[in-house]
C-alpha cells in the first residue's frame, strides 16, 4: 500500500539523574562527595535514505521513542547517554510540526537529517556541588525532560517526468510501456489509486524518472475525484507530460478535457502550471485517418507528440522528446521548489 501522509509523537530520551554518594574506604575517614552526573538522553533525528519508497512503516505505530540516559553512579561514574533514534524516510518527505502547523524540513534528498528533539539534560551528581564552604553536599540533580513533538509527514515524490491526465487517459499504459513499472490497467475510471513510478531507460545509459499521477477531473483542487490527494506529488516533477486522450469513449472533447485539467493545476498551484510541459496524443491507433489529431493540434495551436501507448507507436518520439527538454534544463537545488505556495483564491 503506498501512504504518503502519517501523524506521529516523537520523544526525546530523559536525561539520567545524578548521583548522591560519599566515598568511603578503609583509612579514609573524609572521602568527600564521589556522585557522578547522569548521561543526557537521546535526540530523534529524521533522516532520507534511499531504498524507502513510502510512508508504511509508521502505519500502525503512532509513538517513537528514544533513549534514556542512564543514572549516575558513586565513584564518580558518569551515567551512559541515551541512544539517539533516527526514523528513515523517503526522499521528498516533508517534516512539520503539527501543533504549530510549521514546516521544519524538506528533506528533499538522500542523505538529508534533522534533529527534531533534543535529549534532556543529564543531572549532576552531588560532587559537582561541593565547595570550600560546603564540602559535603547532600543533594543532585534529577535529569531534564526530553522533548515531545507530534509531528506531521507527507511524502512528495521526487522524479523528472510527472504523467497527468483525465482517468482512462492512457497514462498507466504510457508508463508500463517506457518502462518496467506494471501499474493496474483496466477500461474504467480511475484505475490508478496511487502514483507509480517507474525508471525509463534509453539507448547510451541514459535514464529518467517517471510518475504516474492518479487520473484527475474537474474540483480536484477542492478535493473532487482523487486528484486532491495527489496533486502534492506533481510539485516534485520536473517536466509535466500531459496525456490527452484523443477518442474519449464518453464522447467528450479532448480540448476540453486538456483545458480542465490545466486549470485545476494553475488553480492547486501556481509553481505546477508553470512547469514545461509536454501534450502527448494519445490512442492514435483509433484514429487511423488523423482527423482528431489535427483537431487537436489546430485547437492547442501547441506542439503535440502523437502516440498509441496501446501499440507502441511514438513511443520512442516520446522518450527522447522528454530527454532532450530534461537534459536542456538547468538542474535546481534539491530538485524541487521547496515552499510552492497554492494558490487558494
Amino acid at each position: 500500500m503506498f501512504i504518503d501522509q502519517a501523524k506521529i509523537q516523537v520523544k526525546a530520551g530523559d536525561g539520567g539523574c545524578g548521583c548522591l554518594s560519599f566515598r568511603r574506604e578503609k583509612f579514609v575517614p573524609k572521602g568527600g562527595p564521589d556522585g557522578g552526573d547522569g548521561g543526557s538522553g537521546g535526540g530523534v533525528y529524521f533522516e532520507a535514505v534511499q531504498g524507502v519508497d513510502t510512508l508504511a512503516d509508521f502505519a500502525g505505530r503512532h509513538h517513537w521513542r528514544a533513549g534514556n540516559g542512564q543514572a549516575g553512579a558513586g565513584r564518580n561514574r558518569h551515567g551512559a547517554d541515551g541512544e539517539d533514534l533516527v526514523i528513515t524516510v523517503p526522499a521528498g518527505t516533508l517534516i512539520y510540526d503539527e501543533d504549530l502547523d510549521l514546516l521544519l524540513k524538506d528533506l528533499a534528498s538522500v542523505g538529508k537529517k534533522i534533529c527534531v528533539c533534543r535529549g534532556g539534560k543529564g543531572g549532576r551528581g552531588n560532587k559537582a556541588f561541593a565547595t570550600p564552604t560546603n564540602q559535603a553536599p547532600r543533594h543532585a540533580e534529577p535529569g531534564g525532560k526530553g522533548a515531545v513533538r507530534n509531528i506531521r509527514l507527507e511524502l512528495k515524490l521526487i522524479a523528472d517526468v510527472g504523467l497527468v491526465g483525465m482517468p482512462n487517459a492512457g497514462k498507466s499504459t504510457v508508463i508500463s510501456r517506457c518502462s518496467a513499472a506494471r501499474p493496474k490497467i483496466a477500461d474504467y475510471p480511475f484505475t490508478t489509486l496511487e502514483p507509480v513510478l517507474g525508471i525509463v531507460d534509453l539507448p547510451g545509459y541514459r535514464r529518467f524518472l517517471m510518475a504516474d499521477i492518479p487520473g484527475l477531473i474537474a474540483g480536484a483542487h477542492n478535493g473532487f475525484g482523487l486528484g486532491f490527494d495527489f496533486l502534492r506529488h506533481i510539485e516534485r516533477t520536473r517536466i509535466i507530460a500531459h496525456i490527452v486522450d484523443i477518442m474519449p469513449m464518453d464522447g467528450s472533447d479532448p480540448v476540453t478535457n486538456y483545458k480542465s485539467i490545466r486549470a485545476e493545476l494553475a488553480q492547486y498551484s501556481k509553481a505546477i502550471a508553470r512547469k514545461p510541459e509536454v501534450i502527448v496524443a494519445n490512442k492514435t491507433d483509433l484514429d487511423p485517418a488523423g482527423s482528431a489529431l489535427e483537431k487537436l493540434k489546430k485547437k492547442l495551436s501547441r506542439p503535440v507528440v502523437a502516440v498509441s501507448a496501446a501499440t507502441g507507436e511514438g513511443l520512442k518520439q516520446l522518450k527522447e522528446t522528454l530527454w532532450t527538454m530534461l537534459s536542456d534544463m538547468p538542474e535546481k537545488s534539491e530538485r524541487s521548489e521547496e515552499r510552492d505556495e497554492h494558490n487558494s483564491d
